[in-house]
């Protein structure tokens, strides 16, 4: 099965979140195509977990509002992002319950004030 899912890595400096986008592959768990944020304030260039201030480093799937977070491993030497096996393992069923999920209903529309008619 060839399932790869669009994702959204979050690297955790001292002080600053670095967002970036990649693709999952959910077969083996390598994470592909990263790009950083455009929306990064201010802009980072660099590899983050090369950063002295780097902590940690997650990634978030996404249906809807609906999200799933998830612990990432990285590869510092390699400049490479993946999820461990055992990780992946309960990725797989957590995001299978994500876009299983039925889409949230839509709110309620106002009722109609209540009164007298116009007569006409």
């Amino acid at each position: 099965m060839d399932l790869k899912l669009p994702i959204k890595i979050i690297d955790e400096l001292a002080e600053t979140v670095i967002e970036s986008r990649g693709i999952l592959d959910l077969a083996s768990g390598e994470i592909r195509d990263v790009q950083l944020s455009d929306d990064n304030d201010p802009p980072y260039d660099g590899f983050p977990a090369e950063d002295e201030e780097y902590e940690f480093t997650c990634g978030m799937l996404s249906n809807g509002k609906k999200e799933v977070e998830f612990r990432i491993e990285v590869d510092i030497v390699g400049r490479k992002y993946s999820v461990t096996p055992s990780e992946l393992l309960e990725l797989k069923g957590r995001a299978a319950r994500l876009f299983s999920a039925a889409p949230e209903a839509p709110a309620a529309p106002a009722p109609a004030p209540k009164g007298r008619r116009p007569r006409g």
